[in-house]
C-alpha cells in the first residue's frame, strides 16, 4: 500500500508516475471499479468549501498530486512527496499502456467534434488501440444521464476517460462508478483539448518551475483570471493556517 499524506484536509498518495501505473496495472488485473482523482491547488481550493468533494476525493482508490506547488508545499510540510504526477502524462501513458496490452478505453467528455478528434489521434498513433466507446459530455436530465452509465457499462471498458470540468467529473464518479463497473475511472479535465493540439502544453522547463498556470493563463486570460488570481488565491492561506497548525 502507498503511503498516503493529508493535507488542507484531502489525502494524497505518495507515488512516482512508475508507482502509479504499476498500481493501476493491478486494478485492471483485479477487474473491480477503482476511481481516480488528481488533486493540484485550484481542486484542494474547491475541497476546502465543498464537503461532498472532499468525501469524493479521499474515497478514491488513487489520488495523485498534479501540480508542483502542491509538490513544494508538502515537503514545507514536512511530508514531502516523491513527485508531480500530471494527469496530461498519466492519460498519455495510459493510451501507450492500452494499446500494447490490449485494454479497452472508453473516452467521455467535451464536444462531439473534440471527443471524436481525440479517438481519431490516439487510433492513427497507435492502430492497435481498442476504443471500447466514445460519448461527448453533454446531456440533460436523469434518463439522459442513466442511459450514458449505461452505454458505458455495457461497452466492456477497462479504462474510462472523463473530460469534465471540476467537480461535476468527480460527482459523477461518485455516483455511478460502482455501477459502471471500470476497473480504472479517471477523470481528465481539460488534457483531451491538449491530447489533440486544440491547447497548448506549457515548454518542459515552465512545468519544472511550476508555471504550467502561468502559460494556460495567457492563451486564455479572460476566462482563466478569477481562477488563478482570485479562487485559487486562497491557496496561500490554507497553507498558512497548516503549516500554523503544525
Amino acid at each position: 500500500m502507498a503511503e498516503r499524506i493529508t493535507m488542507m484536509g484531502c489525502q494524497i498518495d505518495n507515488l512516482s508516475m512508475e508507482d502509479t501505473l504499476a498500481t493501476i496495472e493491478g486494478f485492471i488485473r483485479s477487474g473491480l471499479p477503482h476511481q481516480h482523482v488528481v488533486v493540484n491547488v485550484d481542486k484542494l481550493v474547491k475541497a476546502s468549501r465543498d464537503e461532498q468533494l472532499r468525501r469524493i476525493i479521499n474515497e478514491c482508490a488513487l489520488i495523485n498530486a498534479d501540480g508542483m506547488p502542491v509538490v513544494w508545499a508538502s515537503r514545507l510540510l514536512g511530508k514531502p512527496l516523491k513527485e508531480r504526477v500530471a494527469g496530461v502524462d498519466l492519460f498519455e501513458a495510459l493510451m501507450a499502456r492500452a494499446a500494447g496490452k490490449g485494454w479497452r478505453v472508453f473516452l467521455l467528455g467535451a464536444r462531439e467534434d473534440v471527443v471524436q478528434a481525440v479517438r481519431e489521434t490516439y487510433l492513427r498513433k497507435y492502430p492497435q488501440l481498442a476504443i471500447a466507446g466514445v460519448r461527448n459530455g453533454y446531456w440533460n436530465g436523469e434518463q439522459e444521464e442513466a442511459a450514458v452509465v449505461e452505454q458505458i457499462r455495457a461497452s466492456g471498458a477497462d479504462l474510462l476517460f472523463v473530460a469534465i470540468s471540476s467537480p461535476k467529473k468527480e460527482q459523477f464518479l461518485g455516483r455511478y462508478q460502482a455501477a459502471m463497473k471500470i476497473p480504472f475511472a479517471m477523470g481528465v479535465g481539460g488534457t483531451f483539448d491538449v491530447a489533440i493540439g486544440k491547447v497548448k502544453r506549457a515548454p518542459r522547463w515552465m512545468q519544472k518551475a511550476g508555471l504550467e498556470w502561468f502559460f494556460r493563463f495567457l492563451q486564455e486570460p479572460r476566462r482563466m483570471f478569477r481562477r488563478y488570481f482570485i479562487d485559487d488565491m486562497a491557496f496561500i492561506w490554507l497553507l498558512i493556517k497548516e503549516a500554523a497548525r503544525r
